[in-house]
């Protein structure tokens, strides 16, 4: 059973997800607006949180970067605004997914089940290159722990979301392998269906900005153009 915070103003909107997801076996708590958001978070303590853009008072994306700020929490945003411009500024503030509504309870649960696996659970294009285990890795002032999920930088913390980790493991695992949007897109996202690219492009410009010194000229998380990213060479 997962613990879904839903934050949603409409109340028929906020009635039906609730609905699909609880058929499911999915405790939920519903909040109509950013602040009362906030506070059921502390209370009531979710394992993710669906969040739509347009609530009264604070805004569904201060919200987001609120939540980013100290926790890994994964964030699903629901909204009816399908617009490029949108879905980039909501993945920008940390959220793992943008889904445009309406969507059922089926697709909900398929996004959902994808954001909560926060290690890669598949392997690499090489034969046991994703598997967990074997200690930290240094790739040279970065440390990733795939057993603690835990990443450094120069002995610090980095805080990253759970799409930003899954994409820094399942990418660490193969240096120098360049992967297609499409590829990250299904092995990390598993989105099997084609699009939605610019999730990848939002995570990775997240992820330069917390691990790179320079993110125009990023070291770890490099742009192939044309065919993708690679991790490395470092």
């Amino acid at each position: 059973m997962t613990r879904v915070l839903l934050i949603e103003d409409d109340p028929a909107v906020q009635q039906g997800v609730t609905l699909a997801l609880r058929r499911r076996g999915h405790e939920v708590e519903a909040a109509a607006s950013g602040e009362s958001g906030l506070f059921a978070l502390e209370r009531f303590r979710p394992d993710l949180v669906l969040l739509d853009l347009m609530l009264p008072g604070m805004s569904g994306l201060e919200v987001c970067r609120r939540i980013r700020e100290t926790r890994q929490l994964p964030i699903i945003i629901l909204s009816a605004r399908g617009d490029d411009i949108d879905m980039v500024v909501g993945l920008e503030a940390g959220a793992d997914d943008y889904v445009v509504k309406p969507a059922g309870g089926e697709v909900l649960e398929a996004r959902m089940k994808a954001v909560l696996r926060r290690v890669v659970p598949r392997e690499g294009p090489d034969e046991g290159a994703g598997a967990v285990g074997g200690g930290p890795e240094a790739h040279g002032a970065l440390t990733v722990d795939r057993v603690a999920l835990r990443v450094t930088k120069d002995g610090r913390e980095v805080v990253l979301a759970p799409s930003e980790l899954k994409l820094l493991l399942f990418l660490c695992a193969t240096p120098c392998h360049v992967f297609s949007r499409q590829q990250l897109l299904e092995q990390v996202w598993e989105h099997s269906f084609y699009g939605d690219a610019r999730l990848v492009d939002a995570c990775v410009m997240r992820l330069r900005g917390k691990l790179e010194d320079d993110p125009r000229h990023p070291v770890y998380v490099q742009t192939v153009r044309g065919f993708g990213y690679r991790f490395g060479p470092l």
